[in-house]
């Protein structure tokens, strides 16, 4: 596990060399006002991006079957422009070091969720492991169901960017997106995967389900980012 915990410190600080800069200029980290992940960045402004209203329900919105995945069998791939590809198993996973944090949720239908509390692993952590080659610029989420999603890195990397296996103390549950999915607080929630099962580093953008379909490419909720 020392080595592990070495390798992960290596390849973060790489990461945070290489993408650091370009990270601290996306719009949630350099607009004039912070954006609204968790409730440190809601002081002194509105809880909620334009046009959305605050829910204390989560509801359920799918493109196709919920996929049923137990643990069992569940396992994620890390490949493409990577100098190490991957394959964790569910014990692998939860292995690794864990984080927890609150965000809130955006929907782009219209609705937002304050103060989830997440557990998990920080995209960050798989991403120092498997190592991106210079080559790498993008990442595209691919799910059990088909589903997919792209980010360029210097979003994805984001402390509190998580694959989640659960939610405010309890197990992700199947119709969430479990056993693990992708949350992604600065940008709207499509651009977190449910039933991740592979990451694939892209030396270049390639729009995943939802964006060839007319959504944002970019997605930011404080600007409205929509595009449907």
């Amino acid at each position: 596990m020392t080595d592990i915990l070495k390798r992960i410190e290596e390849g973060r600080a790489i990461l945070r060399s290489r993408f650091g800069e370009a990270m601290a200029g996306t719009p949630s980290l350099s607009d004039r006002e912070p954006q609204g992940t968790g409730p440190r960045n809601r002081h002194g402004m509105p809880q909620v991006p334009p046009r959305q209203n605050v829910l204390s329900t989560w509801p359920v919105l799918d493109c196709a079957d919920q996929p049923v995945v137990g643990t069992d069998r569940w396992e994620l791939r890390m490949e493409g422009e990577v100098e190490e590809s991957m394959r964790l198993t569910w014990d692998d996973f939860l292995a690794l070091p864990q984080a927890d944090d609150v965000s809130d949720f955006h929907c782009v239908t219209g609705w937002s969720r304050l103060d989830m509390r997440w557990e998990g692993v920080r995209f960050e952590t798989l991403a120092a492991l498997a190592r991106p080659t210079l080559a790498a610029t993008h990442v595209m989420f691919h799910s059990y169901d088909g589903y997919s999603t792209n980010l360029p890195l210097e979003e994805a990397l984001k402390s509190d960017v998580i694959l989640a296996h659960r939610v405010d103390g309890e197990p992700l549950s199947t119709e969430h997106g479990g056993p693990v999915r992708v949350v992604t607080p600065q940008l709207w929630a499509w651009k977190g995967a449910k039933w991740v099962r592979r990451v694939e580093f892209m030396p270049h953008d390639r729009r995943g389900y939802w964006e060839i379909r007319g959504y944002s490419n970019t997605g930011h909720p404080w600007r409205d980012d929509r595009d449907w």
